[in-house]
């Protein structure tokens, strides 16, 4: 495109473009009344969906209202038209490209290499990653608008909430926990753990675990701890505060609170990394046979 509506394509806008496969045309400059559509569209949507202002606890609970007006007003026909709304919308979409089979991922990629400390640096800002991946150099981050994403080839190896600060350290405890085996101090004054805001019960439980095995009591808790390497904080308290009630206080007892109760029967060591195991019957031996194998001279 040559003239007054050329313009350099950001990379961002281009993959936009390639994604969905649309051709641009742009305002010529110092032009606004080119766009008047979507200037009109504008104040329409601030009138009908934000006068008044919507009381609202987030922005998860503000875009589920505003999609449920949208889907509304859909329902609504403008003067003039012999449909509403919905209808003439079914009919341009049928005139559409189809849409991809996966919507496009609106992001910043950038890649990453993680320190000696597990933390990869995006937009001036360190965030960690589980210290498995210290040191490897092939990660990707994806920055959206609400938060960062740390891949390494397919899979996502840490998430966080993005940081609009500078130079701020984002530290996620689960990350470090594998330390904690051979540091166990760490967990008393290691910057990652310092401000773990962990449920009540998890403090009372480490501190009749220390009361009970002095030392041992520490490691012993922080074998609980790494139960929320693959259980949710809110599994792991809810099994924490059962084992307090009864006094179950060691790892591999609360870890049964973690099973479901109609497994325990089937449940009598663990399976960590083997859980398709718990259901696998083995028929008891017959001593029987094996007396009469003795008996008969077989065995020598």
């Amino acid at each position: 495109m040559t003239g007054k509506r050329a313009r350099r394509l950001t990379q961002g806008f281009l993959q936009l473009q390639s994604h969905y496969r649309f051709e641009e045309h742009f305002c010529g400059v110092s032009r606004p009344n080119e766009k008047g559509v979507v200037e009109a569209t504008v104040k329409f949507a601030r009138l009908k969906f934000f006068v008044p202002v919507p009381q609202v606890k987030d922005l998860d609970e503000l875009n589920a209202r505003l999609v449920e007006q949208c889907r509304q007003d859909l329902q609504r026909r403008l003067r003039g038209q012999a449909a509403s709304k919905g209808v003439l919308l079914e009919e341009d979409q049928a005139a559409f490209l189809p849409l991809p089979a996966a919507p496009f991922d609106a992001c910043l990629k950038v890649p990453a290499q993680a320190n000696s400390e597990s933390l990869v640096r995006f937009d001036t800002n360190d965030y960690s990653v589980p210290t498995a991946y210290a040191h490897h150099d092939d990660l990707l981050v994806k920055g959206y608008v609400d938060r960062v994403e740390v891949c390494r080839g397919e899979r996502v190896i840490a998430r966080h909430a993005r940081c609009w600060g500078r130079e701020q350290e984002i530290l996620e405890p689960l990350h470090y926990l594998a330390l904690l085996e051979r540091k166990p101090g760490a967990l008393d004054f290691g910057r990652p753990f310092a401000e773990w805001d962990l449920p009540e019960c998890f403090w009372v439980l480490r501190a009749r675990l220390e009361r009970e095995r002095s030392g041992a009591g520490t490691r012993e808790f922080i074998k609980v701890l790494q139960l929320l390497d693959v259980h949710s904080l809110g599994e792991v308290t809810r099994a924490v505060q059962r084992g307090l009630g009864c006094n179950a206080l060691i790892c591999d007892a609360i870890a049964q609170f973690l099973i479901p109760q109609e497994d325990w029967g089937q449940t009598t060591f663990r399976l960590d990394g083997r859980e398709y195991l718990r259901r696998v019957r083995v028929a008891n031996n017959d001593v029987a046979a094996y007396a009469d194998l003795v008996a008969g001279g077989g065995v020598r």
